[in-house]
C-alpha cells in the first residue's frame, strides 16, 4: 500500500486568483462510484441529463444563474488540478424536489396532451461526491478514500428579486469508507453556504478549502475514535438520552450539545448495532469508530439539505463522546449520564 497523500506537490506555489480567472471547466470521465453515499428521498442522475434534460433557472431579469452541471464541473476540475497527478473519479450525482414547467407555446394544453419537447424541468436540491481514490488510508482494516462533493439548494435563492444576487453552495472535503461510502465529515472539511456571483468566485473558494483541510488531522481524529469502546450498556445509555433529547425544552437542549440525528435515524442505529457485520457490536462493546459509522449509515437516509448539517453532527457526537470518556472534557456527559 502506497503512503498516506497529504497535500499535492503544487501546493506551495499554487496561485488561487489565478486559477480562478483562468479556469477552464471540463470534467473527464474516470473511475465510475459503486456505492451510493445517499440514499433516500434522493434520485440518481448524469451530468448530461442535467445538462440536456434540465433547464437553468434565471433571476427575474432573465439572468441565469450558475448552472448545477456547472457547480458540479467546477469543484471536480478544482480537485484535478489540486490533487494533480492522482486518479479522479467521475461524480455519482443525487437530486430531488423537481419542479416541471411547460413551454410558452404550450399553455393553453393539458397536461396529458403536452409532448414531451413542450415539457420543462429542473431540480431545486442537487448533491453530488467523489472520489480520489488513490489517497488513501486504512482503519481497522477498512479503507478510507480522499472524497469531495458538493451540495446544492435553490430554494436558497429568492429568485424573483430584480437583479442578480449572491448564489449558495456548500462544499466539502473528507474521507470516505471504501466498503459502505460512509462520508466522515467535519467542520474544518465542510464550507456551509459558500456566497458567490460567478463560477470563478466559487471555484476560487473551493481551492481555498482544500488548501486548508488537513487530512492527517482527520484520520488521527477516527485513529482515536477507533480506540474507545462503549460497552452495552454505555451504548443503550447514550441512544437512549438521543432520543429524550427531541422532547427537552428549548431551554434544556441550550444547555446541551446540539444533536441532528432524528429518532428514526436512531432507530436505524440500534438495529445496525446487532445486524451490522462490519460496525456492529463485537464482544459486547462498540468503538466510537464504528459507532461514527453506524450514525453516518444513518445519515443516507437524510434529505439532501441536511445531509452535511447531520454528517458534521455525527462526528461533533462520536467525538465528544469520546472527550468524556477519556476525560478530557465533559460537554457530551448528559448523553452517557
Amino acid at each position: 500500500m502506497r503512503n498516506l497523500v497529504i497535500m499535492p506537490t503544487e501546493k506551495r506555489t499554487l496561485n488561487l486568483g489565478e486559477f480562478a480567472e483562468e479556469a477552464t471547466i471540463i470534467v473527464e470521465e474516470t473511475a465510475k462510484p459503486s456505492v451510493t453515499f445517499l440514499e433516500a428521498n434522493t434520485d440518481s442522475i448524469t451530468l448530461e441529463e442535467l445538462a440536456n434534460k434540465c433547464v437553468v433557472p434565471t433571476w427575474a431579469n432573465l439572468e441565469s444563474t450558475i448552472s448545477h452541471q456547472d457547480f458540479i464541473s467546477c469543484v471536480h476540475e478544482a480537485a484535478s488540478t489540486f490533487y494533480a497527478g492522482e486518479k479522479v473519479s467521475f461524480p455519482e450525482i443525487r437530486v430531488s424536489h423537481i419542479v416541471r414547467g411547460r413551454i410558452p407555446s404550450a399553455l393553453g394544453k393539458k397536461a396529458s396532451e403536452l409532448l414531451e419537447c413542450e415539457k420543462t424541468q429542473f431540480y431545486q436540491r442537487l448533491a453530488f461526491a467523489f472520489t480520489v481514490p488513490t489517497i488513501f488510508e486504512t482503519i481497522r482494516g477498512q479503507k478510507l478514500e480522499l472524497c469531495i462533493g458538493g451540495v446544492r439548494n435553490y430554494s436558497d435563492l429568492n429568485l424573483y428579486r430584480s437583479s442578480k444576487g449572491l448564489e449558495k453552495f456548500s462544499v466539502f472535503i473528507g474521507w470516505r469508507m471504501r466498503i459502505c461510502s460512509n462520508q466522515i465529515l467535519t467542520g474544518e472539511g465542510v464550507r456551509f453556504n459558500m456566497e458567490v456571483t460567478n463560477i470563478s468566485e466559487l471555484y476560487r473558494n473551493v481551492l481555498e478549502l482544500f488548501n486548508s483541510f488537513n487530512a492527517a488531522k482527520e484520520i488521527h481524529l477516527m485513529q482515536t475514535l477507533s480506540d474507545t469502546y462503549l460497552s452495552e450498556t454505555q451504548f443503550a445509555q447514550v441512544v437512549g438520552r438521543m432520543r429524550m433529547y427531541q422532547a427537552l425544552s428549548p431551554a434544556r437542549q441550550k444547555a446541551i450539545p446540539r444533536l441532528l440525528i432524528t429518532d428514526s435515524q436512531i432507530n436505524s442505529v440500534c438495529r445496525d448495532y446487532y445486524t451490522n457485520e462490519v460496525f456492529g457490536v463485537k464482544d459486547n462493546a462498540i468503538s466510537l469508530f464504528d459507532f461514527h459509522n453506524l450514525l453516518t449509515q444513518s445519515n443516507k437516509n437524510s434529505y439532501i439539505d441536511s445531509y452535511l448539517q447531520r454528517g458534521v453532527n455525527a462526528t461533533e457526537v462520536s467525538v465528544g463522546l469520546n472527550n468524556v470518556l477519556q476525560g478530557l472534557d465533559n460537554k457530551y456527559s448528559w448523553f452517557l449520564g
